[in-house]
């Protein structure tokens, strides 16, 4: 019997694992995140798992930290998402496809054309995982000698976001008559070009592609910061979130859709989804060896870059075996800077020990059995600290085929969880509206 919540599950591929470690993991695929036919068998392991969405990130530069940690990870290198995911929708039926395209270092139309595109040919599955960009270092692959100023992203951002959907929503559903023996293939009066003219952007449209199936693909966002919460509850369905405690998800949750009915939305509009680190074992002794092992297979100078790249300033500067010294606010995410900075002050680590923690995974991690893990969900679900998780796996293949043969049917077991996919498309699963749309209401 279902219970009367149901989780979501999208499983967040970065492009397939996380935690600096886990490519180094016994039993683990070094080179899954460049591999297609390792790829293709985790979105059919997913789907069989009938998780909502596959949830591919992005980067746009390598990652800003020392050649000698830098060379350790295994994020350096991955497809282009846009390329990959059009080519796991032909190797999957249901699963949703979630692409990151940055709205500081693109152009709206080709935004709005390729995440249409995705939609059609995967069917009704594609999402858009909106970010801005705070790696400073992508600034320089696109012709800029500094980056964008953090507000100065945002507005652009939303702007980006208006001008993307109005495109999107360029053609009537009902334009396209391809009537053969009349010669017509679309009728002129269900065309709306857009003809933007704003702050940042110029663009005439309409677009050359027929509106996506599901009206526009899933819009996701990962702002935490003060900003990136206000663009989320006037545009996201879904919000990736990173709540480390339970106490941190239920005031996300209450603040974020508190937000949704002035601005004329439902709560059940928007899903929010914590990124969740996941290591499951027989026991719960076998659970936390795997972690233990994890940790041990990072390197400290990556650990130090990823607490740089986390604070926007140079972390190998600091006494490692000293407190936390004050740091002031810089040009890079916000948000990234405050969770350092709390977790330092919450569990009163040293340089050394917070650049290990954040070398490894130091956000929200539910070691345990699969029955543990379970109640850990369960207890979010209800306690409206979520509407699910965005899953994020020790190691692949191994981790990702144990949470999808031994949590998933134990969430399934509870009630928790489908067991099939009711619909086709990614808002079938997320519950989600079609969009209206605005420029043909009827």
């Amino acid at each position: 019997m279902a219970a009367s919540r149901q989780l979501h599950l999208g499983a967040f591929m970065r492009p397939t694992t996380i935690h600096t470690g886990a490519w180094r993991y016994p039993g683990a695929f070094p080179d899954a995140n460049f591999n297609f036919a390792h790829l293709k068998r985790f979105a059919q392991t997913l789907e069989q798992g009938c998780f909502d969405a596959f949830f591919m990130a992005d980067h746009l530069a390598l990652l800003n930290m020392p050649m000698e940690a830098l060379k350790r990870s295994h994020t350096v290198t991955s497809f282009d998402p846009l390329t990959l995911l059009p080519a796991l929708a032909a190797v999957t039926e249901r699963i949703g496809l979630i692409a990151t395209a940055s709205t500081t270092f693109n152009e709206p139309y080709h935004v709005a054309r390729k995440f249409a595109s995705l939609d059609h040919l995967s069917g009704g599955r594609a999402g858009w995982n909106v970010v801005t960009t705070s790696n400073p270092d992508a600034a320089l692959n696109f012709g800029l000698e500094e980056h964008v100023e953090h507000g100065e992203r945002y507005r652009r951002g939303r702007e980006f976001f208006d001008v993307v959907t109005g495109l999107w929503d360029s053609w009537a559903d009902d334009a396209f008559l391809r009537d053969q023996e009349q010669g017509l293939f679309f009728d002129p009066d269900r065309l709306h070009v857009l003809d933007h003219r704003g702050e940042h952007f110029r663009v005439r449209g309409p677009l050359n592609v027929a509106r996506p199936i599901q009206g526009w693909p899933v819009i996701v966002q990962a702002g935490a910061s003060e900003a990136g919460r206000q663009l989320a509850a006037e545009t996201a369905e879904v919000i990736f979130a990173a709540t480390p405690t339970l106490a941190d998800g239920q005031r996300f949750y209450r603040d974020v859709k508190g937000r949704l009915a002035a601005l004329g939305r439902a709560p059940e509009q928007l899903k929010i989804l914590p990124g969740a680190f996941v290591v499951v074992g027989g026991t719960p002794e076998e659970a936390r060896a795997k972690r233990a092992r994890l940790d041990s297979l990072v390197y400290y100078e990556s650990g130090i870059a990823a607490l740089s790249i986390a604070l926007g300033h140079d972390a190998s500067r600091f006494d490692p075996d000293g407190s936390l010294p004050e740091i002031p606010p810089s040009n890079a995410s916000h948000s990234g800077r405050e969770r350092a900075i709390a977790l330092a002050q919450r569990e009163g680590l040293t340089v050394r020990q917070l650049a290990q923690r954040l070398g490894g995974y130091a956000g929200l991690a539910m070691v345990g059995t699969a029955a543990s893990i379970a109640d850990q969900m369960e207890e979010w679900l209800l306690s409206e600290a979520c509407d699910g998780f965005n899953v994020m796996f020790s190691h692949v293949p191994g981790g990702l085929d144990d949470f999808v043969g031994q949590v998933v049917p134990e969430l399934q077991r509870r009630g928790l969880f489908r067991r099939a996919y009711e619909g086709r498309t990614l808002r079938d699963h997320l519950g989600l509206p079609r969009p209206a749309n605005r420029f043909f209401p009827d």
